[in-house]
């Protein structure tokens, strides 16, 4: 089953990268690529045989989706500055509380709010968290939830645009 999911990843990604190489858009391709392995993984949590496949097919096209759309708008200083933001967050605020962050280059905007504190059945420390983009007129929100590993850094173990 492990070798159906990575084949599933692989080829999505690799039809999702040449597609977006063709219409010229990198950050769209980066976007759909980290989306589909994200919504691949995500869908592999769920459902059994042939229903767990079908949950990690869409949750490969839904992930390349919702992260094409992000991706063709966010250059790589908005993506860095989102994720030092939401790393920082997650590490020193109270529940509620937000940081910001901003490209002053693109004027691409957001907030990483945690909203939840929590230890999960492995032990880690792990939060809840908002994380609102504003591209141009349009907005974005994403709920999802990080752990803190062994090293010290926060990682994303879901998240999802609502």
């Amino acid at each position: 089953m492990r070798m159906t999911r990575i084949i599933t990843l692989v080829v999505a990604g690799s039809l999702l990268a040449a597609c977006a190489q063709q219409q010229g858009a990198p950050k769209q391709t980066g976007g759909a690529l980290i989306g589909a392995a994200a919504g691949g993984l995500l869908g592999s949590q769920f459902g059994g045989g042939a229903g767990k496949l079908a949950a990690v097919a869409l949750g490969v096209l839904g992930g390349a989706f919702l992260g094409s759309e992000v991706g063709k708008s966010m250059d790589t200083v908005d993506k860095q500055t989102a994720a030092n933001t939401q790393q920082v967050a997650l590490e020193n605020n109270r529940v509620g509380q937000a940081s910001t962050w901003s490209n002053p280059d693109t004027g691409h905007s957001g907030t990483v709010t945690p909203i939840r504190t929590y230890q999960a059945p492995s032990g880690q420390n792990c939060r809840e968290y908002r994380h609102d983009v504003k591209i141009g007129d349009k907005f974005e929100q994403v709920i999802g939830q990080a752990c803190r590993q062994a090293d010290g850094t926060w990682k994303v173990v879901s998240d999802g645009t609502t």
